[in-house]
């Protein structure tokens, strides 16, 4: 009897569910229970006998239907026996090929059967299909044994096992199950696009013979007159009408196999994983000549072209060929949240030189499927490196809201704009049902009648399997799926593009013809309008921890990173102006390690200890060759300075460098070792040997280290300033500033810290005449981090509901403390420092707040010997005033986020990314937080957070445990963010002035370089330079490239003290770019642009040509 409340739809939709599942239980059937486990490991030659078997543990399943062991890598083994019976159902099963169906949890898994090993797999290559035999009989037997592994992190599971009987040739009559899930196509199909026919098909599988079955078997199930089989057939035939549409739809395949360059593995079994990936593409290509395979990476090919040059050569002719696909984009699949727009450029612009090179044509498409959010400026980038199509998935895990299009057009800030598709999700299979859905989903939004599918075992590599592809090409023959056919991701991208210009000149006929806008379905109208625009960030609501998790890799790659940079600027400047040799093969390697160590889950902080212990030693050797030919470069920039006569024998050159583009005014350090058999004491002097006045030496006791500060003053723009360090009688001293007990004070701030907590209590700013802080500020806030999956990449949403007790102050003194170590510094002529040490749980905090004369800045200088786990820890600063947007440093640029959130989207940004600072004004009045090595923010209306350090156990149990160093510093000001020029600031914390010194002997005075110099200069406050380098293909040209950073034009008005001349633009390949406007030595940037240049050195009397006014 009919339920009454049920509707005509849903007893439809019911009738067919039945009849599909019906079907399916005719030749498919679940094995899940009888399985066997023995704990523990036993050798396989014993494991896999079946006599061996009777003595083991029968298994129950859980509530899930899974047989599930515990955690950290216990092993268990199962087994059973499978029996072919003469039917399934009524079903005839003899002369079908059977398949055992398995799906695991486990990091390490063997299948035998019949005491042979026939598989291999781990946690992502964990679903095959095992062919037990081409024609079974019944009563025939197979014994099956699984050895499986748990995950470290999770307990195991052996998920699913079911039988599949199939039909064992082209020509025999398809099985029951094949035909259900023509059927579900059909279906789904209907429900969302012709829900009015789906009555035809409830009365079409209404009218199955199922009561011959059983009662027919002195007949062969090959036969046509088989009642079953001839209803089937029937059954199809009645509903090809309906399956027509379905026919006009396309899914296009391509093979793909996501490679993670180290993750749960080391680098080095990357490279076996891409080995025995390639070959085994390469193999199925013979036997499957239709498919297609595309991979990333760059970096992978280079290594597969000196390790395995056999593997490359065929895989050049598979491109040739165009069964092969590069969609690369970057060097690797890099983080691209937390790395410079340099470091995003050099992804960029390595990886299309070497596919340049080695494969002949650079790359259209840039696809990071599983890179955990993308920064804003991606769009200009890749636009600016050849690219024309952006590629990802990630999205899809979004853990609040989904991510609204599916094809669309993402802008940059600039207004650059690159076409982006949400591709399907990687590591797929070919499940028809499961394809069908996406590709109607695909349509419902987007109005594409074409979807990509991307078939291919992922992450620990493997790809397209024989399996996978003996399916589709069964699918390929059903008129109940849509046409499948293998296409490059290109061709794909580009019909994509096609039917965008088609839409856009339909759009603009339907305005010139008003009556075309009308139409039966009104989604009709949003399909065939243009893919609509993006114009923000893709942010990942999800993995929010990478930007704090594995704190040391985030350290480590912004030293290298403003290494790099002052490496390639001081060595292109050594060079033009010197002749040193120009070190540029160094340079492209250290480039390259760095981006290596940029990988999506090496920088983010998600892979395995001996992943970072490579990481690490990677990263010390960036930064000591780094050091070694920075200094190279400016002692050859010094050697060739005309210096005036020495004012004393001894006397020695102190030359200090500025590596950014403004002129600077700081306090810097020099030095010295004390000689027991002379100890001399030394003053800094300006170039005519008089002593400056704002100097101070010290000495602590016991040191034999001497060091003199003083202030380096107007340290012009990308340049330098010299100055004499000369033996005197008596060292100079200077007052040091003023402590009173617990207050740091200057002509900028009042600043007292709480001799209770440690927390600021009082932060006035002097020149505003206002207090900063509504409560205490720098309060270190601890909360529980737990039950989260996936530890390393995500912080609990709810941590704010489980806070930690308050850090417990343990010590606080003053700066008029004597010096202990570098930790324990007493205060100076220069500097004021209040010390304070605290304790979350068994973790030492030790902070020193530090202001210094003549900086409106309050810096957290901070030491951490950090022990938690699942803690995590903010330093939080409320603050006097109400903002309803904050404003983050992102690569190249900025970005506001709402502090008032409304939509869901908005309010799953409860963490976010940012590089050297965050900012909260109210239009008149402001407050940033900068940052030396930290990425983590989270702010409200009246507050600013920074996310200090997290304790992660999986997968790296000792991520984060030991000793971290790292400074914060809180910075207010009038107006907002762009007045105040906190970019500047946040540049200045991250990038110290530099001073090289010369004895007598290595001083050269009849240099050509004058003592006090800029080398270059931008000649704008909204311009910051990003790069100078020597150009790829010329040894004789250099490339400049800055950004504008403020959102407003910029006038580069660019001079340069070694004669060096901007010729023209050019895009991130270096080729030339004409969409500036350049007159002379001027050239017009507009808001937010990467702008760079080919240059040349000339005479001088060719740039005061150029210059003349016309």
């Amino acid at each position: 009897m009919n339920n009454p409340t049920t509707s005509p739809t849903d007893r439809i939709t019911a009738t067919i569910s039945e009849s599909i599942e019906r079907l399916r239980s005719l030749s498919q059937v679940s094995v899940q229970s009888g399985w066997r486990y023995l704990a523990g490991d036993v050798p396989a030659a014993e494991a896999a006998i079946a006599t061996n078997w009777q003595h083991w543990t029968l298994g129950e399943v859980n509530a899930r239907d899974h047989h599930a062991w515990t955690k950290g890598r216990q092993v268990r083994w199962f087994s059973r026996n499978i029996q072919v019976p003469a039917h399934l159902n009524g079903y005839p099963l003899e002369g079908m090929c059977l398949r055992l169906e398995l799906l695991w949890w486990s990091e390490d898994t063997q299948v035998f059967v019949n005491g042979k090993l026939v598989q291999e797999g781990d946690l992502f290559d964990c679903a095959p299909r095992i062919l037990l035999s081409s024609s079974v009989k019944p009563g025939d037997e197979f014994a099956i044994a699984l050895r499986m592994v748990s995950p470290i992190h999770d307990d195991g599971a052996l998920m699913k096992s079911i039988c599949h009987y199939e039909a064992s040739t082209p020509d025999a009559p398809l099985e029951p199950a094949f035909i259900a899930n023509e059927l579900a196509v059909l279906h789904s199909f209907l429900e969302k696009f012709q829900p009015e026919k789906l009555e035809d098909l409830a009365n079409a599988v209404s009218h199955i013979d199922w009561n011959s079955l059983g009662a027919n078997d002195y007949l062969p199930l090959l036969s046509p007159h088989h009642p079953i089989t001839h209803s089937l057939s029937h059954l199809r035939q009645t509903l090809l009408p309906l399956a027509e549409p379905i026919k006009q739809r396309h899914i296009k395949l391509l093979g793909h196999a996501h490679l993670d360059m180290a993750w749960l593995w080391s680098v080095e079994e990357t490279w076996r994983a891409a080995e025995r990936t390639f070959e085994s593409v390469l193999n199925l290509q013979k036997d499957f000549p239709e498919l297609i395979f595309a991979h990333t990476t760059p970096a992978m090919y280079e290594w597969m072209e000196q390790n395995r040059p056999d593997l490359f050569a065929q895989i050049q002719e598979q491109i040739k060929a165009d069964k092969w696909e590069i969609v690369a984009g970057f060097w690797i699949e890099p983080e691209l949240n937390l790395i410079s727009g340099e470091s995003i450029v050099r992804q960029v612009l390595y990886g299309q030189r070497y596919v340049q090179e080695k494969f002949g044509k650079i790359c259209p498409i840039a696809w990071v499927p599983d890179t955990f959010g993308f920064t804003w400026q991606i769009p200009q980038i890749l636009k600016q490196g050849g690219v024309e199509y952006f590629v990802t998935q990630k999205l899809r895990w979004n853990d609040s809201t989904k991510f609204p299009h599916e094809v669309f057009l993402w802008q940059a800030p600039d207004g650059s704009q690159i076409l982006s598709l949400m591709s399907a999700p990687i590591g797929e299979f070919i499940t028809p049902v499961k394809m069908a859905n996406f590709a109607w989903e695909l349509e419902q939004k987007t109005g594409l009648q074409t979807a990509l599918w991307l078939p291919g075992v992922g992450d620990h590599g493997g790809g397209p399997t024989r399996d996978m592809l003996e399916v589709a090409r069964r699918w390929q023959q059903s008129p109940f799926f849509p046409q499948m056919e293998w296409e490059t991701a290109l061709e794909y991208l580009e019909e994509i593009r096609s039917q965008e210009a088609e839409d856009g000149r339909q759009k603009a006929e339907d305005k010139t013809h008003p009556s075309k806008l009308k139409t039966q379905n009104s989604k009709l109208k949003t399909q065939n309008s243009p893919f609509p625009i993006w114009d923000s960030e893709l942010y990942l609501e999800y993995h929010r921890g990478c930007y704090t998790t594995h704190a040391d890799q985030k350290r480590s790659n912004r030293e290298a990173e403003h290494l790099l940079y002052e490496a390639e600027l001081w060595a292109s400047l050594a060079a033009i102006a010197t002749g040193t040799p120009y070190p540029n093969a160094e340079l492209e390697e250290l480039w390259k390690q760095t981006l290596f160590n940029q990988f999506h889950d090496i920088l983010p902080g998600s892979s395995i200890t001996p992943v970072f212990t490579e990481a690490n030693e990677v990263w010390e050797t960036v930064k000591f060759q780094c050091w070694d030919l920075m200094a190279t470069a400016q002692q050859a920039l010094a050697k060739n300075l005309a210096i005036p006569t020495l004012p004393h024998p001894d006397a020695k050159l102190l030359v200090v460098f500025n590596p950014l583009n403004w002129a600077r005014t700081e306090t810097v350090n020099v030095d010295l070792c004390i000689e027991a058999e002379n100890p001399q004491h030394w003053q800094i002097c300006d170039l005519d040997g008089n002593a400056i006045a704002q100097q101070n030496c010290d000495q602590p006791p016991g040191n034999t280290l001497y060091c003199i500060s003083f202030l380096a003053e107007q340290i012009p723009a990308i340049g330098y300033r010299a100055y004499w360090l000369c033996p005197c009688k008596t060292p100079k001293k200077m007052e040091n500033l003023p402590t009173n007990e617990f207050v740091l004070e200057n002509e900028f701030l009042r600043v007292a810290i709480d001799p209770n907590t440690g927390n600021i209590a009082s932060l006035v700013d002097k020149i505003h005449q206002r207090e900063m802080l509504s409560a205490p500020g720098n309060q270190l806030q601890a909360f529980a981090d737990k039950g989260q999956y996936w530890n390393a990449w995500n912080i609990d949403p709810n941590y704010f509901e489980h806070p930690l007790p308050a850090a417990e102050l343990i010590h606080i003194e003053t700066g008029l403390s004597p010096f202990r170590d570098d930790v324990h510094q007493a205060s100076s002529a220069f500097q004021q420092r209040i010390y304070v040490e605290r304790k979350i749980g068994q973790s030492i905090f030790q902070q020193t707040y530090i202001l210094e004369s003549n900086s409106p800045l309050l810096k957290i200088e901070t030491h951490v010997d950090w022990q938690e786990r699942h803690t995590l820890v903010k330093a939080a600063f409320p603050l006097n005033l109400e903002a309803d947007f904050a404003t983050y440093e992102i690569p190249c640029g900025a970005i506001q986020r709402t502090t008032k959130p409304q939509t869901e989207a908005e309010k799953a940004q409860w963490e976010v990314p940012a590089m050297r600072w965050a900012d909260l004004s109210d239009g008149t009045y402001g407050v940033s937080l900068l940052n030396d090595c930290k990425y983590g923010y989270d702010a409200n209306p009246n507050q600013l957070r920074l996310t200090l350090l997290r304790g992660s156990e999986w997968p790296d149990p000792e991520a984060d445990q030991g000793l971290h160093t790292f400074t914060y510093a809180i910075y207010s000001h009038a107006g907002d963010w762009k007045q105040a020029q906190t970019v500047r600031k946040g540049y200045e914390l991250n990038m110290p002035l530099h001073v090289v010194e010369l004895g007598a002997d290595k001083i050269a005075q009849a240099g050509t370089l004058p003592p006090v110099g800029s080398l270059l200069d931008l000649g704008a406050e909204n311009l910051v330079l990003m790069a100078l380098k020597q150009a790829e293909d010329s040894e004789n040209e250099w490339i400049l490239r800055c950004y504008e950073c403020h959102g407003e034009e910029a006038q580069l008005n660019f001079r340069s003290g070694v004669n060096l001349r901007l010729e023209n633009p050019v895009d991130l390949l270096e080729r030339p770019f004409s969409e500036m406007k350049k007159q002379g030595q001027i050239v017009t940037i507009r808001p937010w642009e990467i702008a760079s240049f080919k240059m040349t050195v000339c005479k001088t009397s060719e740039l005061l040509t150029e210059n003349l006014p016309s």
